[in-house]
């Protein structure tokens, strides 16, 4: 099976819902650290979203 980006847009979409929790619950309690954390992950996702669209570009 070809790897058309699917999976790299399947993880973004995981790091940045995961990534908004984290940076939500930070917010609520009033905690830098997990929002940070939150922020970091939201990034990850946003790199790998645009990864995933290299890919299924390149198939094209």
């Amino acid at each position: 099976m070809a790897d058309n980006g699917l999976g790299d847009k399947i993880k973004a979409g995981v790091n940045k819902a995961k990534g908004e929790i984290k940076d939500q619950i930070g917010n609520a309690k009033n905690d830098p650290g997990l929002q940070a954390e939150g922020k970091a992950d939201k990034a990850k996702g946003a790199v790998q979203d645009k990864i995933g669209d290299v890919k299924n570009r390149d198939k094209h």
